[in-house]
């Protein structure tokens, strides 16, 4: 299973928030670099990154500090947050960026999705953020009335290869996985999926390992110091 330390953007600065609450938000350090850098000191192969400003404003908000990232060089790195349009893709990619991920632009334009994962393949992925079941977007400040499980079959038959699905009621509050929604989901699509919210200890890994889930997005628990990353990777 491939695991993807998180790291959150805001005001580019590494915080997390609270179920996506922009008013619970936790400064965890100042200089994003060094964080990846600590991230590839333990050996990690991936990077999952978030710019919240962007995905609030609409805009490439921190797109500079990503650009340090992607620079490191030692990364598969995924931005999403804020990307509406294929000259943001297109910029990102240009900044050295491996994987897109497109969320609000998906729920409201499926067409543009379909364009973009025909034009950039492998290069899209969607998150998929559920509350209650059902989609949120704009920085999952707003909710919709689709229904998530259904949103990622539509997904899959678009031809969209990865899927994060991101369980709101469980992110940022250490309580663990959803693993009977990862395995129904697992069941049920072919496509890969990686799963973010609720991962909190070494069990939630076992779990979604046993489940032969492709990949999962590790935060607020690496912040907290409940995982030891070096540890997850040993058995990655």
């Amino acid at each position: 299973m491939e695991i993807f330390p998180a790291i959150d953007l805001k005001d580019a600065k590494v915080v997390r928030l609270t179920q996506g609450d922009f008013n619970r938000v936790r400064v965890y350090a100042e200089d994003p670099v060094d964080v990846a850098s600590g991230f590839i000191g333990m050996g990690a192969a991936n990077l999952h990154v978030i710019d919240l400003d962007g995905a609030r404003d609409g805009a490439l908000v921190n797109i500079g500090k990503i650009k340090e990232l992607t620079g490191l060089g030692q990364m598969f790195v995924q931005v999403g947050g804020g990307i509406r349009d294929q000259e943001s893709i297109e910029a990102y990619l240009g900044a050295g960026v491996d994987r897109v991920i497109l969320g609000t632009a998906a729920v409201e334009n499926f067409a543009f999705l379909e364009r973009m994962v025909q034009k950039y393949g492998k290069h899209i992925s969607v998150s998929v953020d559920a509350r209650d079941g059902k989609v949120a977007t704009h920085g999952w400040l707003n909710s919709s009335n689709i229904d998530a499980y259904l949103f990622c079959i539509e997904l899959q038959n678009a031809g969209v290869q990865t899927i994060i699905f991101t369980d709101i009621s469980r992110d940022g509050l250490l309580k663990g996985v959803n693993a009977d929604l990862y395995a129904n989901l697992n069941t049920a699509l072919s496509c890969n999926i990686i799963a973010a919210g609720g991962v909190s200890g070494y069990g939630d890994i076992s779990a979604l390992r046993q489940i032969g889930l492709h990949g999962a997005i590790i935060g607020k628990a690496l912040y907290e110091g409940n995982i030891d990353l070096a540890k997850v990777l040993e058995g990655a």
